[in-house]
């Protein structure tokens, strides 16, 4: 990997991904929103207003944690957690929703819309949106809102209008539908808060430039405590956005590995997962080009994963560009091992994660357990498991456990 790596390109392209796929109508709003993100990033002002509500609202810097006893258990690299699920709201996306809330408020809007799957960036979007007075609407799928049912509640709690979405198999990509509509009818005073690494140019870059936080922290934590950068980084990937947070301050390292852990469901070689760069390939989809999961004639098919927050037919385009030329690596993992892994971590070190890192974390104790007693492992932890207790409670109930 040359140490130039400077993606995206002025169009908004990661190789062959990304661009600007949208509707006449949102091409102005989506130009200005570029123009002003790049005076934002620029402006020493909002950064430093940035960086106050990273540590004094979100608790950032987040724990770099030596996982002592999940270690001992695999027997063989050492394995570190980055605790972004100790972030206020109890996942990494606030951090995006700070900066997109300041952006928005930068650019006049008085009204934020949001879309979510799991419901932890309709919990951010919502708690960003109470923080600056402004109302907030959430779009989220019927299915999506049946299993995550405690951070609906929330959202509703934190003032947010929850609108359910019908269509499809309701959940993350037809929560997306439907807020594009919104957006489009409405793009005079309302700010769209994309929750994650997608969407047209310039959310992909945008959305991971809010979340390197993660990364930045990590490689000077890891200098801290071990004097040198990990071995390997590996998180889960549905959007992809905690990943690509945590591992675009390493792009330039080339002897850290950089591991991505998709969805797999029922198994990447059945009709029920959600592993799109495994299973998928390139096509348009939500305003940019990456790999989709498509049937023969091109058209979107229905993702599935255990997890709501994986539930996506598609990935952050950055991702499909990594993988092309082999910066990162992905694979997958089905539920029944992403629900063992998050088991094992419940009992060996008390933490109850989201289901989302779960799939990280089975990928790190299938790996762990052959690599050499020197390896230095970091597995992003992006979110807590309060909201997956309905999810996990039916499955052990369903498989006896």
């Amino acid at each position: 990997m040359s140490s130039t790596y400077n993606a995206p390109d002025a169009k908004g392209l990661f190789g062959p991904f990304g661009g600007r796929y949208v509707a006449e109508t949102l091409m102005p709003l989506i130009l200005d929103l570029d123009k002003e993100y790049t005076a934002a990033k620029n402006d020493p002002t909002f950064l430093e207003e940035l960086a106050y509500f990273q540590k004094d609202y979100v608790g950032r810097p987040s724990p770099l944690y030596f996982a002592e006893r999940l270690t001992e258990y695999c027997g063989g690299a050492q394995i570190y957690l980055k605790r972004e699920e100790l972030n206020h709201t109890g996942a990494h996306k606030i951090n995006n929703c700070i900066g997109q809330i300041l952006l928005a408020k930068r650019m006049g809007k008085t009204r934020i819309i949001a879309e979510t799957g799991a419901g932890m960036h309709g919990v951010a979007s919502a708690t960003v949106a109470a923080r600056f007075g402004l109302p907030c609407v959430v779009y989220m799928g019927s299915t999506d809102i049946e299993r995550q049912q405690a951070n609906v509640f929330r959202m509703k709690l934190l003032g947010a209008e929850v609108i359910p979405v019908q269509s499809g198999t309701g959940t993350l990509k037809d929560a997306m539908n439907e807020a594009l509509r919104d957006w489009v009818t409405n793009v005079a005073d309302t700010f769209y808060l994309i929750g994650t690494v997608a969407g047209p140019h310039p959310y992909p870059a945008m959305v991971r430039d809010f979340q390197s936080v993660i990364g930045k922290e990590t490689k000077q934590q890891m200098l801290e405590k071990q004097g040198r950068l990990p071995d390997s980084v590996v998180a889960c990937v549905g959007g992809g956005s905690n990943a690509m947070g945590i591992f675009h301050p390493f792009i330039n390292d080339k002897d850290v590995q950089l591991i991505g852990v998709e969805a797999g469901g029922h198994g990447v070689n059945t009709d029920k997962h959600a592993a799109s760069l495994t299973g998928g390939k390139p096509g348009v989809l939500h305003g940019n080009r990456t790999y989709l999961l498509q049937n023969s004639d091109g058209q979107i098919i229905d993702a599935h994963s255990i997890s709501a927050g994986l539930d996506y037919p598609g990935i952050g385009p950055e991702h499909s560009w990594l993988h092309e030329i082999k910066r990162a690596e992905y694979v997958s993992i089905n539920d029944d091992e992403a629900m063992e892994a998050f088991q094992t971590c419940c009992r060996l070190e008390g933490i109850i994660p989201a289901l989302e890192s779960a799939h990280a974390l089975a990928e790190v104790i299938k790996r762990a357990p052959i690599l050499p007693k020197d390896h230095l492992m970091v597995v992003n932890l992006s979110g807590r498991g309060d909201k997956d207790m309905q999810t996990v409670m039916s499955y052990i109930k369903e498989h006896q456990l």
